[in-house]
């Protein structure tokens, strides 16, 4: 499926967020021309490897994450031949992906005004931090932080932690994709280009789903609670079986929890006073999961997960990256090129 095949995408992001956008256009058919900055080697995430990769690898696994499919030119923009090469290329170009400071892509020539008057169809799409006019350095830990997320995410009574992937940055990107295929649009209707900027913050902040509205509704402020719901009883609850191996429960309707009770030969406890309803259930969970934690370590450990899934109980058990890419389902996510090998970014399917 290449439905962009025709397009030629322009990107002067590094990092994460930008790198991402453009992927998603390579993968899908674009011809993506990602510009680094030679002065400094290029992508910072080049050289950000993990002590197992070897030390003269060219690139870190990182930096191919999110850079499949894209021809690669090396340029400093502060030489005249340099902008007039990218000038060039922009002038042909339907996408331009920019993370620059919006003070260094005035002084650059690489802002929307300039670029967008040389060729007026063009879609430019920038990410910023915060505020457009703000040219803090954003740094996606940062953003956990500022929106919430790292305050409500770990265990109850130990420090925030931030999420293991950089998923600000991720939501972002999610962000610039829609505002770009919008303006793509937008451009068959009218045949003219438009501006697409995003802020890490902004995105952050639309992420926040039910816990900002827990606030905003009901004046309650998330907590850390490990991996458990706010909302739901028992749903997030990691129950560790005797062979070491943790599942977790998924119980979101009052169906799955009288499911689960007789699953489990304990249909006492749905008609319980203190667990009958979901509420009762979040209210009283403390003592709710002390008795089906007890309960399903005295079953046989390798068969709790398959007894769960026969009767269409929520559950799953917890992976780590290995056991991950051990299923087939997963291995066909997989894209490998000469550089190495990483996941799909664009894996929805049309017909």
């Amino acid at each position: 499926m290449k439905p962009f095949k025709n397009l030629k995408v322009i990107e002067l992001s590094s990092v994460l967020a930008g790198p991402a956008v453009g992927m998603f256009f390579a993968e899908l058919g674009a011809e993506v021309i990602k510009i680094e900055n030679l002065k400094t080697g290029g992508d910072v995430t080049r050289s950000w490897k993990l002590p197992s990769e070897p030390a003269d690898a060219p690139d870190s696994a990182y930096f191919h994450s999110v850079n499949y499919g894209k021809t690669h030119y090396f340029y400093d923009f502060q030489l005249d031949t340099d902008r007039k090469k990218t000038h060039q290329l922009i002038q042909t170009a339907d996408i331009v992906i920019a993370n620059f400071k919006k003070s260094s892509a005035i002084a650059l020539g690489m802002d929307a005004k300039t670029l967008r008057a040389m060729n007026p169809t063009l879609i430019y799409a920038s990410i910023h931090g915060f505020e457009e006019d703000d040219d803090q350095a954003a740094f996606d830990v940062v953003l956990q932080a500022e929106t919430g997320f790292m305050y409500m995410t770990g265990e109850r009574g130990r420090t925030p932690v931030k999420m293991p992937v950089a998923l600000i940055d991720l939501l972002a990107a999610h962000q610039l994709k829609e505002g770009v295929l919008t303006a793509l649009l937008e451009r068959v209707q009218t045949g003219k280009g438009s501006t697409v900027t995003v802020s890490l913050y902004e995105s952050a902040i639309a992420s926040l789903a039910n816990q900002a509205t827990n606030w905003l509704m009901a004046g309650k402020i998330p907590q850390r609670i490990g991996s458990e719901h706010p909302n739901i009883a028992p749903y997030g609850d990691v129950v560790s079986l005797s062979n070491g191996t943790d599942i977790v429960l998924a119980i979101g309707t009052e169906n799955q929890w009288k499911m689960l009770c007789n699953v489990l030969d304990i249909r006492e406890l749905w008609k319980n006073e203190r667990f009958k309803n979901n509420v009762l259930r979040v209210q009283n969970r403390v003592e709710l999961m002390s008795i089906l934690r007890t309960k399903m370590q005295a079953l046989e450990a390798d068969s709790v997960l398959d007894l769960l899934k026969k009767n269409n109980i929520p559950a799953g058990a917890v992976l780590n990256m290995q056991q991950v890419f051990e299923n087939p389902q997963a291995q066909k996510m997989i894209l490998t090129d000469a550089g190495g090998k990483r996941v799909k970014t664009a894996v929805f399917k049309m017909s």
